[in-house]
């Protein structure tokens, strides 16, 4: 049991601190780079494992179509739009409305895949919702103008994030984690590389600060790459129920690393909205027919 929940804490510590690597590395590297570097680091770490269980285990064709889905919508989009919404906002910011994954999982598989929720769980939607509102100040109005970047482009990770967990858990049933993880990281790469074609490169020189190189590694190697090992070891040897708890660690760790690292403010508004949101995932986690699907969310958001 010790080691189990030191793997949940390291986990939620450094998917924490990925949202202080990302505010460090996105002016240097721009929107698109930032993914970029982060799939390539991560990339490092998870395809050696790759190789080896394709050439020792799994030699099964792979459905390509349906993991090239799941790499665009659960690495290429989502990690790209975390970057884009932390040009505008902080990263405790980012990571409390990151902790909403659940909520929108659930009202996903309601409209999409015909996952019947309960009382409770509408109720911890609605919970939750209110707790966004408590962070935009009740400024509803912004997401519709040029203030859309930042908490909308947030929210819109997070709804790619409840998409590829219903979808994910449907159709790549019987697919390695190791397959699943590397190939969204080539899939999260290739559209970075291709977003920095059209919009602009990297500032090559400013990546060498130590601050940066030491961001893409944490954010690469440890956020994207061993973080979702210890991730599928904390499932695999407990239960989704137990994995999901890192939803309620996550912002906390983001908001102590944002502050001591980067000087972030914690503000009045912010606790009230995490505790807020908290208490709509916890809602929303109640047991419904379909209570395994917020187990399956938390793969890779960092």
């Amino acid at each position: 049991m010790v080691r189990i929940y030191g793997a949940l804490i390291t986990l939620s510590l450094i998917w924490g601190l990925s949202f202080v690597f990302i505010k460090v590395i996105v002016d240097p590297a721009g929107v698109w780079g930032t993914t970029f570097l982060r799939c390539l680091a991560g990339v490092l770490i998870l395809l050696p494992l790759f190789i080896r269980n394709r050439m020792k285990k799994e030699k099964a064709p792979l459905p390509i179509g349906k993991l090239l889905i799941v790499g665009l919508v659960n690495a290429g989009l989502p990690w790209t739009l975390i970057a884009w919404s932390e040009t505008q906002i902080n990263s405790n910011t980012a990571s409390i409305l990151n902790a909403t994954t659940p909520l929108w999982t659930a009202l996903i598989g309601f409209a999409l895949f015909s996952v019947v929720l309960s009382g409770f769980q509408w109720i911890g939607i609605l919970v939750g919702f209110l707790g966004i509102l408590v962070l935009m100040d009740f400024q509803v109005a912004g997401l519709f103008t040029s203030n859309f970047i930042g908490i909308g482009t947030m929210l819109l990770a997070t709804i790619c994030y409840g998409f590829v967990g219903q979808y994910t858990k449907r159709a790549l049933k019987g697919v390695s984690m190791v397959v699943m993880s590397t190939f969204q990281l080539l899939v999260g790469m290739a559209t970075g590389l291709t977003g920095m074609l059209f919009t602009g490169g990297i500032q090559w020189t400013a990546l060498l600060d130590p601050k940066v190189i030491l961001s893409i590694i944490g954010l690469g190697c440890f956020g994207s790459g061993i973080a979702a090992l210890l991730y599928f070891y904390v499932l695999t040897n407990g239960s989704p129920e137990f994995a999901s708890t890192v939803t309620y660690l996550i912002p906390a760790s983001a908001m102590v690393w944002g502050f001591v690292l980067l000087g972030e403010p914690i503000t009045s508004n912010l606790i009230l909205g995490l505790l807020i949101i908290f208490a709509g995932v916890f809602l929303s986690s109640r047991k419904g027919k379909k209570r395994e699907l917020i187990g399956k969310t938390l793969a890779d958001q960092r």
